[in-house]
């Protein structure tokens, strides 16, 4: 009997129709002869309004009451879920994040998996039931429920996976698979039959919805059989392992794209040693990241710097240079929001010269001015206005080859966790 772990997402539970449908599919999944666990997301929208709501009594709640808010849309879906089950005379039990084992640290909105202890779950799966579990939550050595940040329900499944060593997770999303962007912007986009871990762990990096960024992680470093499949049909998914096939004459696999990113910039700093460790240390220590720096010339001593985070980080960030002015004088501050990064992630870059050029090539034929470049061996990243987005990835996505004459088909409105 093969174990098998289920990830549904928001729009896949976000109706009584959908909530059906799901139902079925977990009951021909265990009729197959497989234990089943079930992780869910909150119905539709239901978290965004819970945070609609906050702000309108509050516009700073403190970030452990958040969670404490933010993790009642999950269990309103484990529990109706659960019962759709019973009414299609299959058996069920429910557990929160905290009943089914899931031990964090303590950064609410934030936290990370320490442990699982898995027993209620296997208690539950030996009675014949099949488990269903409530993503993206779990509760601190302190007993306060946390919460591991957006995404945080991919994360919750592929780690219930490795805990409980399943035979394999399956990932369901409104379309059947990865593909090469975004289908929602590029009706023609490839679909990949397979994929490597460390190219889907840049493309999730780099913006792209379909897998969380730490259920990437924690696969690879786990060995755990992931595959991304649609709710809405029984298509075929991709699957994400140590190493994939490479198509012929396909360099880049996938590109992505971040929407919320600012860029900040501290002007007028003394070139000395330490001046960057102090400076991102301090970000680090308030738990903002940082991702492309680029360092300009130093004139008279003095040195420019900018750096990007999340859109969401910008005022945070700017608040925490300016404290940290005493240890680090400079000039002056400024930044810029309002931008996206775009990326083209591609195993076979390293042995391809030419790769960049193509990108910058593609970009500046629509018009369309660099900011930022940053790149490793398999992808390359640019940071640009947001309003030419949509052109900037079609022109890409034909540049490197990967459009198909066939449409994609989008089940439902794009998943939240």
């Amino acid at each position: 009997m093969s174990l098998v772990v289920m990830k549904f997402g928001g729009s896949s539970v976000g109706t009584p129709e959908r909530m059906q449908r799901v139902a079925k599919r977990i009951i021909e999944k265990q009729q197959e002869g497989n234990d089943v666990v079930v992780v869910v997301s909150a119905m539709g929208d239901t978290t965004d309004d819970l945070i609609d709501q906050s702000k309108t009594l509050n516009p700073n709640p403190p970030a452990r009451e958040m969670d404490m808010l933010m993790t009642v849309g999950e269990q309103i879906s484990i529990a109706l879920l659960s019962m759709t089950v019973h009414g299609l005379g299959g058996k069920a039990v429910s557990f929160t994040g905290w009943q089914a084992g899931m031990r964090t640290d303590a950064v609410h909105g934030k936290a990370k998996i320490i442990d699982i202890d898995g027993s209620r779950v296997f208690k539950a799966l030996k009675e014949g039931n099949v488990a269903i579990v409530a993503g993206f939550q779990g509760t601190s050595e302190e007993g306060d429920i946390t919460t591991l940040g957006r995404g945080g329900s991919d994360t919750t499944a592929v780690a219930l996976a490795a805990a409980l060593k399943a035979d394999v997770c399956e990932i369901y999303t409104d379309v059947d698979g990865v593909y090469s962007t975004d289908p929602r912007v590029v009706k023609n986009a490839r679909k990949l039959e397979e994929i490597s871990y460390d190219e889907m762990l840049e493309l999730a990096h780099l913006g792209a919805a379909v897998l969380h960024p730490r259920a990437v992680e924690y696969a690879k470093h786990n060995n755990v059989r992931l595959v991304v499949r649609s709710s809405f049909t029984y298509n075929e998914g991709t699957s994400v392992k140590e190493e994939a096939v490479m198509e012929q004459g396909v360099v880049v696999r996938g590109i992505a794209f971040d929407k919320n990113v600012a860029r900040i910039s501290i002007l007028g700093v003394e070139d000395v040693p330490g001046v960057l460790a102090n400076v991102f240390g301090a970000l680090a220590a308030e738990s903002i990241d940082v991702d492309i720096i680029v360092q300009s010339g130093v004139a008279d001593g003095k040195a420019d710097f900018s750096f990007t985070v999340s859109g969401d980080d910008r005022e945070r960030a700017i608040a925490v240079i300016e404290n940290n002015r005493a240890e680090v004088p400079f000039r002056e501050t400024n930044s810029e929001s309002g931008l996206v990064k775009v990326s083209i992630v591609g195993a076979g870059m390293v042995s391809n010269p030419g790769v960049a050029a193509t990108m910058f090539k593609a970009i500046s034929s629509i018009g369309v001015s660099i900011k930022m470049v940053s790149t490793s061996e398999i992808k390359v990243s640019c940071v640009i206005h947001s309003e030419p987005l949509a052109d900037v990835v079609r022109a890409l996505h034909t540049a490197y080859g990967l459009d198909t004459t066939e449409q994609v088909f989008v089940g439902g409105p794009s998943e939240r966790r």
